[in-house]
């Protein structure tokens, strides 16, 4: 007779491998969002909060749904909806965290060439990173 295999767990991650599975994705997701950005600022010539605002869309979409499958274990566990709502607040924060440091640092910096916009781009994308990371993993999708 066969035995009924008995369901298994998904294996849980420590941070390390998490953290690596999380830039891996982010960088993919971060390609989507850049290559958005410099679509609607670089050739349609889009304002920059616009262009901004619609390449983290795009990007936060693609992160959500990647990092729910292969970062965070505990993201398919207990109330999925309360988790969808809270990362959803959490990337509303962010969006605003993101795009308004882009923002002022192009105001600042008087931003004109495409390398400016792209290092702004890169520090605002930096400080969303590191603000996601760490409340995904210790608030959202915690083991």
């Amino acid at each position: 007779m066969a035995e009924s295999a008995a369901p298994t767990e998904p294996k849980r991650l420590g941070v390390f491998n998490q953290l690596f599975r999380f830039i891996v994705i982010g960088g993919g997701c971060a390609v989507i969002d850049f290559g958005t950005y410099s679509l609607l600022l670089g050739v349609l010539g889009w304002p920059v909060w616009l262009s901004k605002s619609i390449s983290f869309i795009f990007g936060t979409t693609a992160s959500y749904l990647i990092n729910r499958k292969f970062t965070f274990s505990g993201a398919n566990t207990g109330n999925t909806k309360a988790k969808a709502g809270a990362f959803a607040l959490l990337y509303t924060i962010t969006f605003f965290v993101n795009m308004g440091s882009n923002q002022v640092l192009c105001v600042v910096f008087d931003a004109q060439e495409p390398w400016q916009f792209t290092l702004f781009w890169v520090i605002a994308q930096g400080l969303g990173t590191l603000i996601n990371f760490i409340m995904l993993r210790v608030l959202i999708f915690r083991d």
